[in-house]
This record gives C-alpha cells, structure tokens and sequence, in this order.
C-alpha cells in the first residue's frame, strides 16, 4: 500500500477570510474610536466600556470569519480524517465507497457505503485545479486500498 499523505485545506476561502477578518477588526476599531461625546439628542454619552465593546464586537466577527478557514482533509493508507468548518470525522476505507465532486457541486464529498454522502469543505470548487488535483489523489489513496483488499482476498491461505 501507498505510503503517501494527502493534505488538503481550501486556498482562495482562507485569503478571502483573513482580509475580511483583519478589514472587519480595522472598521470596528475605526467605529470605537469614533464614539465619543453625547449619543443623538444628548440623554447619554458614549463610555470608554462602549468602545471596548464595539472592539470586543468587531474580534467576535473577526473569529467568526477566521471558522472558515479551519476545514482540511488529511488521507493516508488508512482513512481519511475530513474536519469542517464545525464537525470533524476520522473514516477508514473501509467505509468508503468513493470521492465525489459533481459538476456544479461547491465542494467534494465522500460516498460512503451506506449511502451517506460526507461534504469535505476543504476541497472547494473555487480552487479549481488544485482541489481537482487532490480529489485524484483521494482517489488513486481509495484506489490503492481497494487493490491491497482484493490481492489480500486472493491469496491463498
């Protein structure tokens, strides 16, 4: 069996998330400074707590936008472990009918045995030739198991 590990994680996604995490950070920081003297007809005045509040709004948003740069797939001869932008699984082969990555799909998914379909977020259709790339790599790892399974199934005992 094949000794090779594939890692995947999404490129495109991951830029696009760190310059609207670091730009959202920027605007609220922006916003919080800003916010001094009387509120709109004068009952009430702008805190130094409600600057920081605005800032502590602005990291939220910003950890929120940097949750999608978590998903990755890591294969090997094993298995393949799929962490999403919320759930992880760790499946072997075994379990594995096939890799799918349909047309017009966003992202590939794994076919599962009990017809389940699993997404892999991390292989994104907004990649283009690299998430293609590795889907035929998931494929030759899923490949491989299954020959090693019908020589093992072959041989005489």
């Amino acid at each position: 069996m094949s000794d090779s590990v594939v890692t995947v994680r999404p490129r495109r996604v991951r830029v696009v998330c760190w310059v609207s995490a670091v730009t959202l950070l920027v605007v609220f920081s922006l916003v919080a400074t800003s916010l001094t003297g009387a509120t709109g007809n004068g009952y009430g005045t702008f805190q130094r707590g409600d600057q920081f509040a605005m800032i502590g709004l602005g990291v939220f948003g910003a950890l929120g936008f940097l949750l999608f740069t978590r998903p990755r797939v890591v294969a090997d001869a094993k298995g393949v472990r799929v962490r999403n932008v919320i759930s992880s699984y760790e499946l072997p082969w075994e379990v594995i009918r096939g890799v799918r990555f349909d047309r017009g799909a966003p992202w590939a998914s794994l076919e599962l045995h009990d017809d389940d379909l699993l997404p892999m977020v991390a292989l994104q259709a907004a990649d283009k030739e690299s998430a293609v790339e590795a889907v035929r790599a998931l494929r030759r790892l899923h490949q491989a198991h299954l020959a090693a399974l019908s020589a093992g199934q072959s041989a005489p005992r």
